[in-house]
């Protein structure tokens, strides 16, 4: 069985862009100890596009539904959208810390069909 990748594009705006990072950084160990998750990475973007990726790998398209229905997965965006430092919020926000720091948000899922890391010697 092939992970599944989903790929959360948020849309921030400049000055929300240090307060996402923030929610991160506070959000960690929230989806790690996930049943089926296997990685996590936020990329942030070297233009001028504001478009932030929010990676996250699973074993499988069900592992990563019931982490999505999980009680952690709706409190930590519950208190991202209130503006708590957790979680990183989705949908319209203004004003720093409060509500979410993207504007928009569009979720992109795929299978992963090759895969490689460093050779070993």
């Amino acid at each position: 069985m092939a992970s599944v990748v989903k790929i959360n594009v948020l849309t921030v705006p400049p000055e929300m862009r240090e307060e996402l990072e923030r929610r991160f950084a506070g959000r960690a160990g929230m989806v790690e100890s996930s049943d089926g998750f296997e990685w996590f990475e936020l990329l942030r973007p070297v233009d001028d596009s504001g478009r932030y990726l929010v990676y996250t790998r699973w074993r499988s398209e069900a592992d990563f539904e019931r982490w999505q229905s999980s009680q952690a997965f709706q409190e930590g965006h519950a208190k991202a959208a209130q503006g708590h430092g957790q979680g990183h919020g989705h949908g319209q926000g203004h004003g720093h810390g409060q509500g979410p720091a993207s504007s928009a948000a569009e979720l992109w899922a795929f299978e992963v069909v090759e895969s490689a890391g460093p050779k070993q010697p």
